[in-house]
């Protein structure tokens, strides 16, 4: 049938845009592969990390991300995210489900590899403070950031939001992977992760490279005209999970009515269409 044909195609493009050229062998080893996992098949992570809300929260996580001066230095002088942003986003999206998804061994050698990596990133940020990727402290904000995020996109516009348990649980387990990786006292509910977020606060502000991060991933993004608009709905609607005070710094327009409406209608109405063309075939 003729939209079983367009869904097969979009979901192909999709796919393969996130998950880069290896994206189905990587898929085949992470699910198929035997052996016991670090989340159970009804986990929260699991639930959220599979959700197309992630295409919202990921961006929402890069934009607040972007607010700690040191963690922006060290992605603006070492992760090419303009040189190669489809690069980046496919090894994060293949770790994000590797550690979610696969074996406890994958998960273990995943985490190896990107602390290998962490290791040699060492610099000095623009205001003259040095900074090193597996700085605990940065590495704690960098899973507080992204943990805040991804739930928050979840409980708005996934499947099926988590209630106060799941999403206890979810803070928790996404703990995990952040103690793995190396951050200090990661948060391991959502009150200790709403506080942690707070504490934070002086620390972060919008310099000149977090603009410009910005305006590349909200203004310039890497992709054809004709997949702007929907990208922008996305985008619009991950400014709408960020906090006031991360708004103001970015530069960003709030405008309340028409985001709590035709905003986040479009953002429902694209994350239930990416959700029905990535949906395994029956």
């Amino acid at each position: 049938m003729l939209v079983d044909t367009v869904r097969t195609r979009l979901g192909s493009a999709l796919f393969s845009r996130v998950a880069g050229p290896e994206g189905p062998v990587n898929r085949a080893r992470i699910h198929d592969t035997p052996g016991p996992r670090w989340f159970a098949p009804d986990s929260p992570v699991r639930t959220v990390h599979g959700d197309a809300s992630m295409f919202i929260g990921g961006i929402a996580a890069l934009l607040l991300q972007s607010l700690h001066p040191l963690a922006m230095a060290a992605v603006a002088g070492h992760s090419g995210y303009k040189g190669d942003p489809w690069g980046r986003l496919q090894r994060t999206s293949t770790f994000l489900a590797v550690t979610t998804f696969g074996t406890e061994e994958h998960a273990q050698h995943a985490v190896d590899e990107v602390r290998a990596v962490h290791a040699r990133i060492r610099g000095t940020a623009p205001d003259g403070r040095p900074y090193r990727a597996d700085d605990p402290h940065l590495l704690t904000w960098v899973y507080t950031a992204e943990a805040y995020c991804f739930l928050g996109a979840h409980q708005r516009f996934g499947a099926h939001p988590l209630g106060e348990e799941g999403s206890n649980r979810y803070v928790a387990e996404a703990a995990r992977v952040a103690r793995a990786l190396g951050a200090e006292d990661a948060p391991t509910d959502l009150p200790a992760l709403r506080r942690r977020l707070t504490t934070y606060r002086p620390e972060l502000h919008a310099t000149p490279a977090a603009c410009e991060a910005a305006r590349f991933l909200l203004l310039t993004p890497p992709l054809p005209w004709v997949a702007r608009p929907a990208y922008g709905v996305l985008a619009a609607n991950a400014v709408g999970l960020l906090p006031r005070w991360a708004r103001r710094e970015l530069l960003l327009p709030h405008i309340p009515v028409v985001e709590d409406t035709f905003v986040r209608l479009g953002g429902h109405g694209m994350t239930r269409a990416i959700r029905w063309a990535m949906r395994p075939p029956a």
